[in-house]
């Protein structure tokens, strides 16, 4: 069995859907993925969105963008919690880790949380194990971000209040404010994509991870710990990059035309998949 050239572990929202249309707005990012898919080299998507997102948004362009049904695409949700195989373009069987899931009396009480501030953020009831509060799209992210800091501390209360700190924490992104098990995140979404790809084909030794946000960062080191040849890709609105013991590429976002964090994933993509000559 011939070993991939490398493999993608890519964040979804930021480096591939914008983070104000939410869709894949930039056509070359589904050709280059797929011509990259259909070569041979694994493409996991890696995110806090749910299945039904990628179900939606992100699995739909690359079928038009002509993927092969048998091409190795997987998704991997809820930083870790969900995943499935992309088989005839669709989405098979879905896994569920119900360990990380919400209880629901946690879930009720941020449902309140999410109901008072719904000027602001709405629910994401397409989650299975985790609670997401989401910037409305006709929201600007100046105002939402203002406020995200109070829903933050209001849903750690919650969070104490039914006894479950030592298992959930929340994590604020640009566009959101995630409450997760403290078991999930973008490391074990990198462990359950190795895993994933050795059931079916040769893993790669070298990965390629793109991300927006500090947590993205775990993508890579979790490959690098684990003997794998890993190079991230930093679209953060701003900070510097992280001292790493893998090679880190560094653009920080201008939002100037053309230079949003999706554009700088786009030309990127377009030189991993020149590697390939196809």
């Amino acid at each position: 069995m011939t070993t991939p050239a490398f493999g993608l572990l890519l964040d979804v929202d930021g480096p591939l859907a914008s983070t104000v249309t939410r869709s894949l707005r930039i056509p070359s990012i589904a050709d280059d993925l797929v011509a990259i898919a259909n070569a041979g080299c694994p493409v996991v998507f890696n995110t806090g969105r749910s299945d039904g997102f990628l179900a939606d948004q992100v699995i739909p362009p690359l079928v038009a963008a002509g993927l092969a049904a048998d091409a190795p695409v997987w998704g991997i949700g809820e930083k870790g919690a969900t995943w499935f195989a992309v088989a005839d373009g669709r989405i098979g069987e879905l896994h569920t880790d119900e360990r990380l899931s919400v209880s629901a009396e946690l879930a009720a009480a941020c449902r309140e949380i999410a109901d008072r501030h719904a000027d602001l953020m709405f629910w994401d009831d397409t989650k299975r194990t985790m609670v997401s509060l989401e910037q409305n799209l006709d929201v600007d992210n100046a105002t939402y971000l203002a406020r995200q800091p109070e829903v933050t501390a209001e849903l750690d209360r919650a969070i104490a209040d039914t006894g479950a700190a030592d298992r959930f924490h929340t994590v604020p992104t640009i566009i959101s404010i995630d409450l997760e098990h403290r078991e999930a995140g973008k490391a074990l979404g990198a462990e359950r994509a190795v895993a994933l790809v050795g059931e079916r084909t040769t893993v790669p030794r070298r990965w390629f991870t793109a991300g927006d946000s500090n947590g993205d960062y775990d993508m890579a080191t979790w490959l690098h710990d684990n003997g794998f040849e890993a190079t991230h890709l930093d679209v953060r609105p701003s900070g510097t990059a992280f001292e790493t013991a893998y090679r880190v590429l560094r653009e920080i976002p201008t939002f100037a035309e053309g230079h949003a964090e999706d554009d700088i994933t786009a030309g990127y993509l377009s030189a991993w998949r020149a590697e390939l000559a196809v």
